[in-house]
């Protein structure tokens, strides 16, 4: 699949001299790993990691509802200009409620519709989740940041309009049943998916499908863009250290990769196309000879690598 281009924009450390030596990105450089809590937006943590970084360019991949919690990554500096490249697919896990209908498709939403809803094994349940697995065709839910006539579909849910919102297709890569709860109506899942996937959506669905009704209970992230769970940090505090960033290069190991010769540095720094072997994948991972990352190439031909984001860029 390719890589969508995006503007590149210079990098800071910028040097005049004509042929610099490699020096490290100026600043906090790297992504950090927050776990969203419940109540905020995503764009209210990358506005406190801004305050608490001190850099103006932070930005974050995958947009979290409010209610919803886990896996945030924060680009800093000049890393966000590597989010087009990290992998796109998510991990969730999440609660269904089984006999109600909301006007979002979750507990938030105003209540439509109430049933009582059947007695059903773990062998019935997991044959009704098949239907949701693999490649699926999905309708978003009316709450959602689809685009609508220049609008996001949420704005106009939220002036009571009601959207017929056209099916996407999706990848449901791994939807398992952790636990059936019969007396509350509450199956636990698990989802590994494509981006652009809802899990509310899954929820509606599924209650449809069974003829009761559903929806999202409750839903945490445990994977996005290459991150995981186990890196995350809480969201600092107003006047506390922020956590060390990591390395771009955890969340890339998927994309193949070329390290530079010291006297291929130069080049590259310069926008200069490198030789690289034949192989697959678009975007390519390309190292200094330290092993600190220096950009993302394009493959231009089977034997040509084209510079597209640059870090230490040579004046």
């Amino acid at each position: 699949m390719g890589i969508r281009e995006r503007p590149t924009y210079a990098a800071d450390g910028m040097q005049q001299s004509r042929h610099p030596a490699p020096t490290p990105v100026n600043g906090p450089f790297g992504f950090v790993v927050i776990d969203k809590p419940a109540g905020l937006t995503s764009h209210a943590c990358v506005s406190r990691l801004r305050r608490s970084y001190g850099l103006n360019r932070v930005g974050h991949g995958g947009t979290l509802d409010p209610a919803v919690t886990g896996v945030l990554p924060i680009a800093l500096g000049p890393a966000t200009r590597l989010l087009p490249y990290l992998p796109g697919d998510k991990t969730y896990t999440g609660v269904i409620q089984l006999g109600r209908c909301t006007s979002s498709d979750d507990l938030e939403g105003e209540l439509l519709d109430q049933k009582a809803w059947p007695s059903l094994s773990n062998s019935e349940l997991n044959s009704a989740l098949e239907a949701f697995r693999g490649e699926i065709e999905q309708r978003p839910p009316q709450i959602s940041a689809v685009h609508v006539d220049g609008e996001r579909a949420h704005a106009r849910a939220r002036r009571g309009e009601a959207m017929d919102l056209p099916p996407r297709a999706v990848t449901v890569h791994l939807l398992k049943l952790l636990q059936w709860d019969a007396a509350q109506g509450q199956l636990s899942i698990e989802v590994h998916c494509s981006a652009g996937t809802y899990i509310r959506s899954i929820a509606r669905d599924l209650g449809a499908s069974i003829g009761c009704g559903g929806c999202l209970a409750s839903l945490r992230r445990i994977q996005a863009l290459g991150f995981h769970a186990h890196q995350a940090h809480p969201l600092p505090e107003r006047d506390a250290a922020p956590p060390d960033p990591l390395s771009p290069l955890l969340a890339l190991g998927a994309l193949p990769r070329r390290d530079l010769s010291k006297a291929e540095q130069i080049d590259w720094r310069c926008g200069r196309r490198i030789a690289m072997e034949p192989g697959a994948g678009d975007a390519v991972v390309v190292c200094n000879a330290d092993g600190s990352m220096a950009g993302i190439g394009l493959r231009e031909s089977e034997a040509l690598l084209r510079p597209k984001v640059v870090f230490d860029a040579a004046g």
